[in-house]
């Protein structure tokens, strides 16, 4: 009674409106349900190498809402407020409820629907971690299991040979440990164990990834696209008891150097593909979201790259990605 009283005096003065909307939680946005964009590259064009501005326009209009999502959920998780994270949690919950993303209408969307599947399960274990138990974490991991449950079915049956020795396939296998470390499915960790090691075991001896190579002035873009995927689930494998990026006599790491070795100039990219490389044309930069993976990287148990990478990364710190999961610095810190 007391606290209505003095909420009342106080109203006037407009201070109850600020104190009530500093713990309020919004709403969800209103789920996403079906996807159906196409390819962002020309038709014919298809090692994906020529872009469509007006189908990469369309298919950008249609996972704004998606992404956009991802984005607040990721700044929500980025501090250390327990509030913001349950926030978050029911946020996710709305949309694992609404079936989101289950309706996939079009090959381009379940190619490339992994990396949202990745950043809600990796902003999910964020969440959990700050908030505590969470009754919510039931239904919005058999969600997750329903969606990397399509995907394991689609990447082994119905993608095309060069689809799977690439970034997509790393993607998914990086939704499907993060849904595992949700669920602990060893079904699902199996398959991200299996995917991961796949793709990384296709790697040149200088650690180009072939499938990526194939992309003209972007390779070293969709290298380091492929890169992120590989490594992040890579060290969520590792806390897991799956440690794949051992596979192939430790394939990551060639391919993690031969990527930090392009990033100044891009020339060993060019000499493969040809290709002066996007980031240095002059049509696009390389932003630090690029390199967020190094903070699971350094997590990994080597040191051959370790004060390198540490180095590289600290200009840029704290290293955020919302594909990740938001705040690589804070997720990943070693203790």
């Amino acid at each position: 009674m007391r606290l209505i009283v003095l909420i009342a005096l106080l109203m006037p003065f407009g201070f109850p409106a600020p104190l009530l909307a500093a713990n309020a939680c919004a709403s969800a946005p209103e789920p996403v349900f079906s996807l159906a964009y196409g390819s962002r590259y020309v038709e014919s064009d298809k090692p994906g190498t020529v872009i469509d501005s007006t189908a990469s326009a369309a298919t950008d209009k249609e996972l704004k809402p998606v992404d956009n999502f991802l984005r607040d959920l990721a700044k929500m998780t980025s501090g250390d407020k327990s509030s913001s994270a349950a926030c978050a949690l029911s946020q996710i919950a709305v949309w694992a409820k609404g079936n989101a993303l289950e309706d996939l209408q079009s090959p381009t969307a379940r190619l490339t629907v992994g990396s949202r599947i990745a950043s809600f399960g990796l902003i999910t274990l964020e969440a959990a971690k700050q908030a505590g138990d969470s009754s919510e974490l039931v239904v919005i991991g058999a969600w997750l299991g329903r969606l990397v449950n399509r995907q394991m079915v689609f990447w082994e049956e119905d993608a095309s040979d060069g689809a799977k020795r690439g970034n997509l396939r790393a993607w998914s296998a990086l939704g499907a440990a993060a849904a595992a470390a949700i669920t602990d499915d060893p079904v699902m960790r199996g398959w991200a164990t299996w995917s991961v090691s796949y793709v990384l075991c296709t790697a040149g001896p200088d650690g180009s990834l072939p499938q990526e190579m194939r992309r003209g002035k972007y390779a070293l873009h969709y290298q380091l696209h492929a890169v992120s995927a590989l490594v992040v689930a890579s060290a969520l494998l590792e806390r897991q008891g799956s440690p794949a990026h051992r596979a192939c006599d430790g394939a990551l790491d060639r391919v993690v150097r031969f990527t930090v070795d392009d990033l100044g100039t891009g020339q060993h990219t060019a000499q493969i593909t040809g290709k002066t490389q996007n980031y240095f044309d002059g049509t696009d930069v390389l932003k630090p979201f690029s390199f967020a993976w190094i903070e699971a990287y350094l997590t990994l148990d080597h040191v051959s790259q370790y004060q390198r990478l540490d180095r590289f990364a600290a200009p840029h710190r704290p290293l955020s990605y919302s594909k990740l999961g938001g705040n690589q610095t804070r997720m990943w810190a070693r203790d």
